[in-house]
């Protein structure tokens, strides 16, 4: 749950992605990634495409 609320927070850009707590980061970007199709918000660490050649 409150992984969703971070992801849609971040995904509407009111929060930035570092700001997640550490624990919820890899469910934020599964949520993002997954459910909202915008892997290119995610950094690749947590299995996105921000901070790659693919996000240029």
């Amino acid at each position: 749950m409150m992984a969703r609320l971070f992801a849609c927070r971040v995904a509407e850009g009111r929060t930035e992605f570092e700001a997640v707590p550490a624990k919820l980061k890899q469910a934020v970007a599964d949520v993002i990634i997954n459910d909202f199709g915008l892997p290119e918000i995610v950094p690749a660490e947590y299995g996105g495409l921000m901070g790659t050649a693919d996000d240029q």
